[in-house]
This record gives structure tokens, C-alpha cells and sequence, in this order.
């Protein structure tokens, strides 16, 4: 459930796109954090703690953890589904950090994606998972970390170790199997070194050759305007209509939401699959200096925003990530 696709090197703007599938709606907000929020990972022992560098506004899953966001220094994040994700056995000489914050926490500490790869290899920690929200399954997850420079990586747990898939070849992300196996699988299709035509199913294999045919397919743009409409294009290209397409397999689902980060510009957009309005948040218009309020942009009662709502964030008390369990 989720895909990714990244435009890089197209002459205006780097920008990543996200869909959002779920088996329900998530009850997703933004929300704006500032720099200097103290924050632990929520392990009962030997918890990651820090102190938050940048400013971040983020997307949330029922407003228990980041799920989707970018910061002030154009470091985006999202996280996917990957049933083969596996943590390992709690190691308690490792620092621990719950899942909901595992996203949140390359946001508040990094501003490139070469540094937050540096940092994971030499300061490891061990993810904690929890429930995925009111579904009450295990949360299974893997990360795609994007910054302005075109550099990008996927972190995966796969029997127990971290996986770092890093480079800026990869553009496409979705769920399973492992990325390793999905870039192996792309070799079959026509125009990536094999015969077969492109799939159209709702498997996440297909969706990630469709995402990466797509992509590689796009005109050259000759705006910003017309960079957006692109990489939107692909992912809904890649977004999945509403009802369960396969009802022996659940965990296919329809697409609830889809963000861009332009991470030249600094600007995050959003649009939900329930609304006909995109709205977006020009980063440079918000207030993340230490000791300013955290602030949250309402979707869930207020459905209906349209356009710029860089204003339009309440001050509000943040949300409690979930703990593992």
C-alpha cells in the first residue's frame, strides 16, 4: 500500500510524489513543528533521545505518528508498507525509537540525505514497532528519504538488519517485496533491459514498473507549474480507485491521499481523494524558530481548504505518537 515516484534532473524543480493507501480513512492533519522540541523514542529502556535542528510540517497517520513531511532545509521522508519488515529482537544495548517517530526524527535531525545515511551506519539505533492505528495490525514499514540535490534512500529491516538502498537512481518506491527484489524485477520490462509489456494490476511490482515507465517517460517540463502536473501524472497513474480490488488480499487499498514535495522550492502540497482541491504549504512563510508553538492545519473537520493555507495553521497541542508495543 503507497507509492512513491521522484523527478529528478528535469531542469526546474527536484519533487517527489506519494499516494496513500489505507483500508480506511487515516483522519490525517498537517502539522508544524518547530526547531528545540525535545523529544525520546518511547522504548521502556535505553530510549534514542534529541533535541530537534529543523522545523518540519508533516502529514499524520489518526494523529499518532509521521507518516509523510518535509523540513525546513528540503529534507523530505515517507513511509510505505513493506510486509517483510522485520526489527529484530530487542537489543537493549541499542538506543530504541518507535516506529510512529522513526520518520519524524530524520526530519528534526537532518538536512541532506547523505548525512542521515552517515548517521544511521555510524549511531545506530533499533526500531520498536506498534499497531498501525485503529486497525489494531502490526506496523510494518519501510522509509524513502529524499533532499534538493537529487540524492535519495530507502532504509528496509529486513530478518533483523537494516538494508540502505542509497543513490540517485532510485526514483520509485512502493510496498512489497523488498527493494532489492523489485529493482531485479524491472529488468523484465520492456525499456528497462526485458520483453514483457507493461502490467497494469493493482501488485505492488506492477506499480512500481508502471511508476518507473512513467517516470522515465515524462516530457521535459518548461515551469514549475508544468514540473507538479508531471510527477502528479505518474503517481496517479499509480493510485489505487476506492473498494478492494482483491478481496482475498485486503491489504491492497485504495488511495486515501497523495503529497509533492518540491524540495527546490520549499513548498509541500496535499490532496486528498475525497476532495477536488489541492492545497499547499510554502515553507518559507512559517514560524519554526526555537520556543514557537506547534501549530496544526485541520483536514478532518475542515475538508474544504483550497490553495495556499500557509496561514491557516492553529496553534495546538501536539499530538502523543503511539508507543511500541
Amino acid at each position: 500500500m503507497c507509492s512513491v515516484t521522484r523527478w529528478s534532473e528535469n531542469g526546474v524543480a527536484e519533487v517527489v510524489a506519494r499516494n496513500m493507501d489505507w483500508v480506511e480513512d487515516l483522519k490525517s492533519n498537517l502539522w508544524l513543528f518547530p526547531r528545540g522540541m525535545k523529544r525520546e523514542g518511547l522504548a521502556e529502556k535505553n530510549s534514542l533521545m534529541w533535541t530537534s535542528k529543523y522545523g518540519s510540517v508533516i502529514t499524520s497517520a489518526y494523529d499518532i505518528a509521521s507518516t509523510d513531511g518535509i523540513n525546513e532545509k528540503n529534507l523530505a521522508g515517507h513511509l510505505l508498507w513493506l510486509a517483510e519488515s522485520d526489527y529484530g529482537k530487542r537489543d537493549e544495548s541499542l538506543p530504541g525509537l518507535s516506529l510512529s517517530l522513526w520518520l519524524q526524527y530524520f526530519l528534526d535531525n537532518f538536512a541532506s540525505v547523505n548525512e542521515a545515511v552517515n548517521s544511521v551506519e555510524n549511531h545506530p539505533f533499533q526500531l520498536l514497532p506498534t499497531k498501525a492505528g485503529d486497525t489494531g495490525k502490526v506496523a510494518q514499514i519501510h522509509m524513502m528519504i529524499e533532499d534538493s540535490i537529487g540524492d535519495a534512500a530507502v532504509f528496509e529491516y529486513i530478518n533483523g538488519k537494516l538494508e540502505i538502498h542509497h543513490g540517485r537512481q532510485y526514483i520509485v518506491m512502493t510496498n512489497d517485496p523488498s527493494f532489492d527484489k523489485q529493482i531485479e524485477s524491472l529488468k523484465q520490462y520492456k525499456g528497462f533491459g526485458g520483453n514483457k509489456s507493461l502490467p497494469g494490476t493493482t501488485q505492488s511490482a506492477d506499480r512500481f514498473t508502471r511508476g518507473a515507465y512513467y517516470q522515465k517517460n515524462l516530457p521535459k517540463p518548461n515551469n514549475i507549474r508544468e514540473t507538479i502536473a508531471g510527477v502528479i501524472s505518474v503517481a496517479r497513474n499509480m493510485a489505487q480507485p476506492f473498494g478492494s480490488p482483491d478481496p482475498v488480499r485486503p491489504n491492497i487499498s485504495s488511495t486515501r491521499w497523495r503529497t509533492v514535495s518540491d524540495l527546490t522550492n520549499g513548498v509541500y502540497f496535499f490532496e486528498s481523494t475525497t476532495s477536488p482541491n489541492i492545497i499547499w504549504v510554502i515553507l518559507r512563510k512559517l514560524n519554526f524558530e526555537k520556543g514557537s508553538p506547534v501549530k496544526k492545519l485541520d483536514l478532518v473537520n475542515e475538508p474544504d481548504r483550497i490553495g495556499d493555507v500557509s496561514a491557516e495553521f492553529q496553534d495546538f497541542k501536539p499530538f502523543e505518537w503511539i508507543k511500541p508495543f
